[in-house]
């Protein structure tokens, strides 16, 4: 199997996982993978250009803020942020080597059900979004 066949079957299992995460955790408006630079990678349920890529900036840009303050603070690698809003919050966590999870839920979302599959999500996958990978989501 070529690396591009590679790529093309990776891509596939990480929609599925995808649009799973969506249809299983109860309150889930959407989920992206993006890269730490603002590129959105991957989304489910699939997003307008301009919503996904808007998404996409702030969740990269959340990402980044927060490890900027855990540096200064000498915190430590940022787990997760939690942005807290009237009608739901937008979860981000690290997933793999330049690459963020963004979760944007309900009001009434179970946020610990988000955050455990957040977790199982980022533990599956975070070793596969390698910049090759990467380069074949945007490219």
């Amino acid at each position: 199997m070529n690396s591009a066949q590679d790529h093309r079957e990776t891509i596939s299992s990480l929609r599925w996982m995808l649009d799973n995460f969506t249809a299983e955790v109860p309150g889930v408006r959407s989920v992206v993978v993006v890269s730490v630079d603002g590129l959105l990678l991957l989304a489910a349920p699939p997003q307008s250009a301009s919503a996904g890529e808007q998404l996409a900036t702030v969740v990269s840009g959340i990402g980044g803020l927060t490890n900027g303050a855990a540096d200064v603070m000498d915190g430590g690698r940022v787990k997760q942020t939690m942005v807290a809003m009237e009608d739901g919050c937008l979860v981000v966590m690290q997933a793999g080597d330049g690459s963020l999870l963004g979760v944007l839920t309900e009001p009434d979302c179970d946020l610990s059900v988000a955050a455990y599959h957040m977790e199982l999500f980022v533990g599956r996958v975070g070793h596969v979004l390698t910049p090759g990978l990467r380069g074949e989501l945007t490219g």
